[in-house]
């Protein structure tokens, strides 16, 4: 049985085969005995995306007392879900995406991941602790965002002229991106406004052939 590990753009947390292409957490232990997820979805504000292999090290997946390793097809998936590059182990891209978020809320100086955290947790939760979700004009969202199809509540990838079908192993067939409208946005507004200042996420292979 694959372990409750793999996050969905919507934040869930589910158990699938597929492989990631990045790893990260949520600030601590999610899971218990058996290795099995406990009610709670995050120990901290400290949501993370992280590299697969850093400095060689290895860990035992979901080990007890350890914090609980989850997986992501690529870093937009995670993006959509709350998570920001890690300050360790992709310290140049968390350097330029604070650089990006900084420009986008007029900083004056580069935000540091504290200041993120606290303002991207407010962003990533409702009121009752389930995903907060925003609704966006189709042509203000910048590539790397993540929306909700309107009639099967399926998440899509933007690109500048498509939208691509999300599944854990990949994105399917591109599909046209609408010149106006409303979307249900998954990506959380702070992270909308690194997107639009330049920050670039990594993409799923699949994404580049879809794309």
């Amino acid at each position: 049985m694959p372990l409750q590990n793999r996050v969905a753009p919507t934040g869930e947390v589910v158990a699938d085969t597929a492989r990631g292409t990045m790893m990260g957490n949520r600030g601590g232990a999610l899971h218990g005995p058996g290795k099995v997820l406990r009610s709670r979805r995050w120990a901290s504000r400290q949501w993370i995306c992280c590299r697969l292999d850093f400095n060689g090290r290895r860990r035992e997946l979901m080990a007890h007392g350890r914090y609980t390793e989850l997986f992501f097809i690529d870093e937009a998936t995670a993006l959509a879900a709350g998570h920001r590059p890690c300050f360790e182990c992709r310290r140049a891209d968390a350097m330029r995406f604070a650089e990006a978020w900084s420009r986008a809320h007029a900083a004056p100086q580069t935000a540091r991941a504290a200041d993120i955290d606290h303002a991207l947790h407010a962003q990533r939760l409702d009121g009752r602790g389930g995903k907060r979700l925003l609704v966006s004009d189709y042509a203000d969202l910048p590539a790397g965002a993540f929306v909700l199809d309107a009639a099967t509540g399926h998440p899509h990838l933007v690109l500048a002229s498509s939208l691509l079908p999300w599944s854990f192993t990949g994105y399917g067939p591109p599909e046209p991106r609408p010149d106006r409208g409303r979307a249900i946005t998954l990506t959380p507004p702070g992270i909308i406004g690194a997107l639009k200042f330049g920050y670039a996420p990594i993409l799923h292979e699949s994404a580049r052939i879809s794309g």
